[in-house]
């Protein structure tokens, strides 16, 4: 990979100068173009900013030290977060720059576990609005509203209903910091232009009764919008954004799980679009259980699984692996037989006596094996334990000793987000197995200290995931997204983790290298969009090279007056 000097090397005497319009104050209010005391003498001069900026010019790493100076000065995880969000809104080249080269560190902040409270208290937050807001009052006129996005290429969008974010549960149009936060990904780990993303919220409402009474919730103050009224707002949306956009790649995320399968169904075969929680979240933990699985010799064939939880993400996630056995050599009922889930009325089975929900249907066992997880973990006796239920403690001390009674090298995904809500800590995972669990969650814990050996737990985050895929679909032109380039897109990551990585018990390649990361994985689906014939874009001879060299980089160019 590149270092990262080299990655932001920039010859600016060969470097076109961009055209700019906009002059003086406008110029340095515009986020996507604002230089700020970076702006030379010469454009000072042909852009009307004499006067208007301190006189000394200043480089962008003079820049970056002292937003370091100030983004430490913070006292907490939130106030970061705030900072971050005042930076971003006065340029976004300088955030872009800040987040890239320090990656690990900020991702906590800008996204899970911060950007949770961030939503919890986004009305109380709010500072400069950022996106599109879409809702009950303003249906019947999406489309017009979409003329109101300056830009007129935008390729992704990222929506949320509000509905489920993260383990938060219904925050409404709070949950505008979800989209602002995975299009910040975008861009940071996958290069694709800022003024080509857009963060978008339906406000259908929201059933919140804390934020009904909040004088300070920003969203319309009814109930949510249910059944046919909902779809309807949902199609209505979607007919205005494609009009407006053709191309554009619309990634849902955060939707309850009553809607997130329904839509899945009825749009990805006429849009470009996929839902991050139930494809993203499937690609990543069938990354993470390949690489597992190099640590123990076997082969997903080998596999008995049992999932606490049973939303639209362990469905997403046992849907990933299930192709992964198929490929394998499985036929999808012999892989199904591998799969058993729990829910909160107990082992989810053909004869319980409720209604299932469409999505469990194909899992629902037909015989019981015990109803609580301990029961089903001593019957069944899993090599595999995944916690999706936002359950904090649900992996006890009994249960994940008996794990390890059932074999040597358990594998424990403690997935639901944010780490407050991880069914057992990376700490209690590696104490009640002696150090011989191989672990993940789905949000960061520190390494551990067991037996003398530093264990760095593996964080199984979409951020490895959803940028790749989104630049693959974006770069090759492909007119749909297929479950087949998410399953490359984890073949192509695990591949990437390297023995080293594994000794230290991490299944994920380090953050610092995402950018290489997602241009592989975009790679990947653009070889998949072309075997599926979904792209009439020709594959460049050298892809890596070609993709690398399209990926945004923060960095300041020069201007022209136009």
């Amino acid at each position: 990979m590149d270092t990262h000097k080299k990655r932001y090397e920039v010859d600016l005497e060969k470097l076109e100068a961009y055209p700019v319009t906009k002059r003086g104050a406008d110029l340095l209010r515009d986020p996507l173009l604002n230089k700020g005391t970076c702006f030379t003498l010469e454009e000072r001069k042909v852009l009307k900013l004499h006067g208007l900026l301190p006189p000394r010019v200043l480089t962008m790493e003079e820049h970056l030290h002292r937003i370091r100076e100030n983004y430490d000065r913070q006292p907490s995880k939130l106030d970061r977060f705030v900072f971050l969000e005042a930076l971003h809104d006065r340029s976004e080249t300088l955030f872009y720059r800040f987040l890239v080269d320090n990656l690990e560190e900020l991702t906590p902040i800008v996204y899970t576990p911060t950007v949770g409270e961030a939503c919890d208290k986004f009305g109380h937050l709010f500072q400069q609005s950022r996106g599109m807001y879409f809702s009950v009052s303003s249906q019947g006129h999406f489309r017009k509203m979409m003329d109101h996005w300056p830009q007129d290429d935008v390729e992704i969008i990222v929506i949320t209903d509000g509905s489920r974010i993260l383990g938060l549960g219904d925050l409404g149009a709070n949950g505008m910091g979800i989209p602002i936060g995975k299009l910040a990904l975008y861009i940071a780990c996958a290069g694709i232009y800022p003024s080509k993303t857009l963060p978008i919220v339906l406000d259908v409402g929201t059933n919140n009764e804390k934020l009904l009474g909040d004088e300070l919730y920003l969203g319309e103050k009814h109930r949510r919008l249910q059944g046919d009224d909902y779809y309807d707002l949902v199609q209505e949306f979607m007919l205005a954004a494609h009009d407006r956009w053709p191309n554009v790649l619309i990634q849902f995320e955060d939707f309850s799980n009553d809607h997130a399968f329904p839509l899945l169904h009825k749009y990805q075969s006429r849009y470009l679009c996929f839902n991050d929680d139930i494809q993203g979240t499937g690609a990543m933990v069938l990354a993470g259980l390949l690489a597992a699985l190099r640590i123990t010799g076997e082969t997903l064939h080998d596999q008995q699984l049992v999932f606490l939880g049973a939303g639209a993400a362990a469905v997403g996630v046992a849907d990933m692996i299930v192709a992964g056995m198929v490929a394998e050599g499985f036929t999808v009922e012999q892989a199904r037989e591998r799969f058993w889930f729990l829910d909160s009325k107990g082992l989810v089975t053909t004869t319980r006596g409720d209604t299932l929900a469409a999505h469990k249907i194909p899992y629902a066992r037909k015989g019981a094996c015990g109803n609580t997880l301990l029961d089903v973990v001593r019957n069944v006796k899993p090599k595999v334990l995944l916690g999706l239920s936002m359950q904090p403690g649900a992996f006890t001390e009994e249960v994940v000793r008996e794990m390890h009674k059932q074999t040597e090298k358990p594998i424990i995904f403690a997935l639901s987000n944010p780490t407050s809500k991880a069914e057992c800590t990376a700490q209690q995972a590696y104490a009640w197995t002696d150090g011989s669990a191989i672990y993940a969650s789905g949000s960061p814990f520190d390494p551990v200290e067991c037996n003398g050996r530093t264990i760095i737990p593996g964080q199984a985050n979409n951020m490895y995931i959803f940028p790749g895929v989104g630049l693959g679909v974006t770069i090759s032109h492909s007119r749909r997204v297929t479950n087949s380039m998410f399953y490359a897109a984890a073949k192509r990551l695990s591949s990437l983790v390297t023995e080293e990585t594994l000794l230290q018990g991490d299944l994920y390649p380090p953050l610092k290298d995402i950018r290489m990361l997602s241009a592989e994985i975009a790679a990947a689906v653009w070889e998949t969009s072309v075997k599926e014939g979904l792209t009439s874009e020709p594959k460049p001879e050298n892809v890596l090279q070609y993709i690398r060299e399209r990926m945004y980089q923060p960095t300041y160019i020069p201007y022209k007056a136009v």
